[in-house]
């Protein structure tokens, strides 16, 4: 089963960081935010995997490209141009496919221009940008079960304030960025058939917009409700919450080993 990512926008929020860089790109922990996402997709065996490329789709070639032999010690014999890797780990087993799919194509177009790598099967989608402890696999049964043409996993965002309980005057509760106890969002980590490229038009259709909203009109997509952990990488302060997380050994994403 094939996972695609969806790695081509701009990330304009985070201008900060992306004028040069795309958004799945930026490193948390010393390592792009997209590694983080594939790393969990394999840990429940999901390692083939398709990039919808966009902004700067060098980026994330380059990276791709020379991934083995960063992560290794080399012996470079230059005159010959000659590279022995040496104490070789063993690195990721994945398959990975890099689709430039067009810098200013749409979610939806970007999903249908990767019709052919994708082929009859059903496949995961997901976003460059969010990081979740969800049970991919569990996901995907799920979306068996219910034999729908559609899974989107439900989340709760995030609150980005203090939450306040009040009695009286006094204060009964004091939560510290709870999640908001009301309301879901989507959270990306899809399981999807074939046929919902049927309602993908082109370059300019939105994904998150008319084809999943017939979608669920037609009683086609269904939500894995996930209370668990879940957070996007949208702003610079979500990007240092994710450090900061990541650096204190307490990142609930990290499911592998």
């Amino acid at each position: 089963m094939k996972t695609v990512i969806l790695a081509g926008g701009l990330g304009t929020r985070l201008s900060e960081e992306t004028d040069l860089t795309p958004k799945p790109m930026i490193e948390i922990g010393g390592s792009p935010m997209l590694w983080h996402i594939m790393k969990t997709y394999a840990t429940y065996g999901f390692a083939d995997f398709v990039i919808a490329l966009g902004y700067r789709p060098e980026v994330v070639k380059n990276f791709f490209l020379n991934y083995y032999y960063l992560r290794n010690d080399l012996t470079v014999r230059i005159a010959k141009g000659h590279v022995e890797v040496r104490d070789c780990e063993n690195g990721e087993d994945w398959t990975v496919s890099l689709v430039d799919t067009g810098i200013a194509t749409q979610t939806g177009g970007r999903v249908l221009r990767l019709a052919d790598w994708i082929g009859g099967e059903t496949f995961l989608l997901t976003y460059g940008d969010g990081v979740t402890d969800a049970n991919l696999a569990d996901i995907v049964a799920f979306h068996r079960a219910h034999g729908k043409l559609a899974t989107v996993t439900a989340v709760r965002p995030p609150a980005r304030f203090g939450g306040l309980a009040f009695s009286g005057d006094l204060v009964s509760e004091f939560t510290e960025k709870p999640q908001i106890g009301e309301g879901w969002i989507n959270g990306g980590f899809f399981v999807l058939e074939p046929r919902v490229l049927d309602y993908i038009e082109g370059d300019d259709t939105i994904l998150e917009r008319e084809p999943l909203e017939r979608l669920a009109e037609d009683g086609q997509l269904v939500a894995y409700r996930h209370e668990g952990f879940w957070q996007c990488m949208d702003t610079l302060r979500d990007k240092r919450l994710l450090e900061s997380l990541w650096e204190s050994d307490a990142a609930p994403w990290k499911v592998w080993t």
